[in-house]
């Protein structure tokens, strides 16, 4: 990733007789989660950089087909989207916005069409799990990328697509702030690409990061599923259900706009 501003952890392989041990290096310096909106930008100028390179051919480890897999593979009964009671329960009709649910239908409706959207659109190397919980930005301003377990083949613009959205579900940014956060990214990942020498469109880009609202269409179904747990959690830690709901609640709707963005774009 040399000139990209991402760096990786130093590992040391250490094979034996019936496994192989990874040792990776302890990163120091500011983790994702305490990101100003500065560092943001340079993580998502540096992923611009690092995929401004074609996937051609892809390596022999890279994962294929991820995008499809994980969307079709998630727990969450999409049936519930359709269920009225579902809606009326006290936490999502009290925090959740009022046009959320025809919105998600259109998402639903639209899920294959917004698949084969992000098929066809260039491949890059994406790190398929880009998000604050897996960067590290060092002292020296180089951001480091941790967990490569889903790495592989995916669109231009994908990486983007799914750090800013999972910023705000797990809330590690204020949904408040997310319009503010991505008016910041998308241009500084733009910028990015073209420094790298990427030869694509604009238009190609802004596809693959709106058009990766189809990830997410697994997540409303379950949260409705959930909603009447008596214990809610963002990432592990105990949360306040309302606040929690509120937040998740308008970064969902966000994406319904990135739908309707990539269906008109789409054409």
């Amino acid at each position: 990733m040399t000139g990209t501003g991402l760096d990786l952890p130093t590992a040391d392989i250490r094979p034996n007789q019936q496994s192989t041990d990874l040792w990776l290096e302890d990163v120091h310096g500011t983790a994702g989660a305490d990101f100003t909106l500065t560092d943001h930008i340079a993580t998502a100028t540096g992923l611009g950089r690092w995929q401004a390179r074609p996937l051609q051919p892809a390596p022999a480890w890279a994962s294929r087909g991820f995008l499809r897999a994980y969307s079709s593979n998630r727990p969450g009964d999409l049936a519930l989207v359709e269920d009225h009671a579902a809606w009326t329960q006290p936490l999502i009709a009290g925090t959740w916005p009022s046009d959320l649910r025809a919105g998600w239908a259109r998402l639903l409706s639209h899920r294959e069409d917004l698949l084969g959207v992000m098929e066809a659109l260039p491949r890059t190397l994406c790190h398929l799990d880009a998000w604050v919980s897996n960067v590290i930005r060092r002292p020296s301003g180089e951001v480091v990328l941790l967990d490569w377990s889903f790495a592989g083949d995916g669109a231009v613009g994908e990486d983007l697509g799914n750090y800013l959205l999972d910023a705000v579900f797990d809330l590690f940014w204020p949904a408040e702030r997310l319009a503010e956060l991505e008016a910041a990214c998308w241009p500084a990942y733009l910028n990015g690409l073209r420094a790298g020498g990427w030869d694509g469109t604009d238009r190609e880009a802004r596809l693959g990061v709106v058009a990766s609202c189809v990830k997410y269409t697994w997540l409303l179904p379950l949260l409705l599923q959930k909603s009447a747990d008596s214990e809610h959690d963002a990432y592990h830690q105990r949360a306040d259900a309302e606040h929690l709901h509120r937040q998740r609640g308008a970064a969902l709707a966000h994406l319904v706009g990135w739908c309707e963005e990539a269906l008109d774009l789409a054409g």
